[in-house]
This record gives structure tokens, sequence and C-alpha cells, in this order.
């Protein structure tokens, strides 16, 4: 039986995924769901971490606090996503078993797998290889959360989960492109092109590499399912079991945004890695996760999202 008086905390509650996943657990009845900034608490420093959870008492905790960005931005500062994410990471496990929380929900992420892992990505073969270069301190600061889960399971009996999710998109995402991921920053480039009537769009890479993605409300319940029926040590991915390759999702957003001038390659840029689809299999095993929208659907709902709230916003009438 779920129990929606429990207490919850979720960790960058306030970000993009974090405010779909406080909207799925209100609507699933949970009453008292914390979803603190970083100016209440910098999850970097001990001391409010420490000042968190004694504030707030919770009895399960869910982290998704983390410095991301595109290639770009995981290229020019891979000390700072390795340290920021690490730090958080740890000391809200750490400080979430001192603080005798029931359940500990961590975020990993699809960056933790091997350059060249087998297609479909099988959770067992997280261990079996280097990640991709470009986001590899991100990746690996993220997996140490997997590793530290096992740990203190073994030695403390701690009930620390951990899920590895595909890259996300939908309405609210970063369209930011010091730092935005690669959907909203080639929607928000198309956007930029047709307004200002360019004849063309630059791309990085070669189009060739392939790529999964999550809409998010889908990845917001998996997480929820998780955090109510899964138990146990081992890592599971969450995704939607489709692949799509570089090429094709820049012909497909262009298509969505009604750009039609031509798709320039940069290929001295990165491709970073050649592929990435997700065995799905264990999700949907344990705690009966599977995706529910499809890709051009969840793509159309961003994309509109987007030319309403960005290009098209409602003005505000004056009293």
């Amino acid at each position: 039986m779920v129990n929606t008086a429990k207490k919850i905390l979720v960790m960058g509650g306030t970000g993009f995924l974090g405010s779909y996943l406080v909207r799925e657990l209100q609507q699933r009845g949970y009453r008292d769901v914390f979803a603190p900034s970083k100016k209440d608490y910098d999850l970097r420093y001990i001391p409010d971490v420490t000042r968190m959870y004694e504030d707030l008492r919770p009895n399960i905790a869910i982290h998704l606090a983390a410095r991301v960005g595109g290639i770009g931005a995981n290229r020019e500062r891979p000390a700072e996503f390795f340290y920021d994410n690490l730090m958080m990471g740890v000391q809200a496990m750490h400080q979430a078993w001192r603080f005798g929380v029931e359940k500990f929900v961590a975020i990993g992420t699809i960056c933790a797998y091997p350059k060249h892992t087998p297609v479909p990505f099988r959770e067992e073969d997280l261990w079996d290889g280097y990640p991709e270069e470009t986001n590899a301190p991100y990746g690996l600061a993220k997996k140490m959360l997997l590793v530290q889960a096992q740990a203190y399971r073994q030695q403390y009996g701690f009930n620390a989960i951990y899920l590895l999710p595909v890259n996300l998109y939908g309405p609210g995402d970063n369209f930011d492109p010091g730092s935005s991921h690669v959907i909203p920053a080639l929607i928000k480039k198309c956007f930029d092109a047709k307004l200002s009537g360019a004849d063309q769009i630059v791309a990085w890479g070669s189009g060739k590499p392939t790529r999964e993605f999550l809409y998010v409300e889908d990845a917001a319940r998996g997480i929820v399912l998780a955090m109510e029926k899964y138990d146990k040590p081992d890592p599971v991915n969450l995704g939607s079991g489709f692949e799509i390759s570089i090429k094709s999702l820049v012909e497909t957003i262009a298509c969505h945004v009604g750009f039609r001038g031509d798709i320039i390659w940069d290929t001295a840029k990165p491709d970073g890695q050649p592929r990435r689809r997700l065995d799905t299999s264990r999700a949907e095993q344990e705690f009966g996760f599977r995706a529910k929208t499809d890709f051009d659907e969840g793509l159309r709902r961003t994309v509109e999202w987007y030319r309403k709230a960005v290009i098209e916003p409602v003005p505000v009438t004056q009293e």
C-alpha cells in the first residue's frame, strides 16, 4: 500500500524535471512535498545539506539536483560538472542516511554508460568501459551515486535506489544556448533562423549518431513508480526504447517549427556517443513503467510551448 502521508523531499524540485515530478506526486495524493531551491540550500556545502534535513525531516528523499548541459558546456567546464555533481550527490545521500531517511532515490544519467556500449544499453553493461569523453566527468560523478547507494545498502541496510534516465525533453525545458541539451537548442536555433529570415542553420557533428529521448511527464511518472515499488540495489534504466538519428531529429524539428532552409553540418564539432538506446525491460518488470508519449507528439507539444511562451507570449495588460 502506498502511504501518501509520507514527507517527500525533492532536491532539484524547482528545475525542469523536478517541477513535473512535484506535480506528479501531488496528483497522486502526496500532501507533504518539499522542493527547496538552491537559494534555500546549496547542496555542494555540508552545512546547507545538514540544515535542510534538520529543517524538513523527510521520510523519502529524491535527488534530482545536478549541474547539467550539452556537449559544449561539458567540454568548457568539466571540472565544475565533476565537482558540483559529485559533492551534491555524496552529501545528499550521506546526510539522508545520518538523519534516518527511509528511502533515497538517486537519479543518474545515461552519460554514465561506456562510450561503445552494445545497443540496447543493458544495466549489466554499465561498468564495461569508460564513458564518452566529452561528458565523462559528469557521467562518472553521477555514477558514483550508484556505488554509494550499493555500499550504504550493504553496510548500513540503507534503502537507496538508482535510476538511469535517457535525455529528457518537453515543455518548459532549458532553452539557454549556453547550457541546453540538443532538442531545446535545435528548437531555438530553428525559430531564430525563421524569424531572422536566415536561409540556413548550422548543426554540430555529422548527424549520424543516434539518441533516445524520454518525455518529461513519462520520466516523472517512472520516478514515482520506482519510489513506490522498487527497493533493490540494481540500477534501472528509464527510457522510451525509441532511437532516432541526429540528422532525422534536426529535420523533424525544422518541420515542426516551419523552417525550410538548409541544414549545414559542422563536422569539426564532436558527435558525442555514437548510439544511445536503452533496454527498458527491467523498469517494466520491476515497477510497471513504460513510456506512453509518442516522440513526434511530445516534440510537437514542446515546439508549441516554446512558440507560445517565447515567440508569441500573451502581453500583460495594465490594470
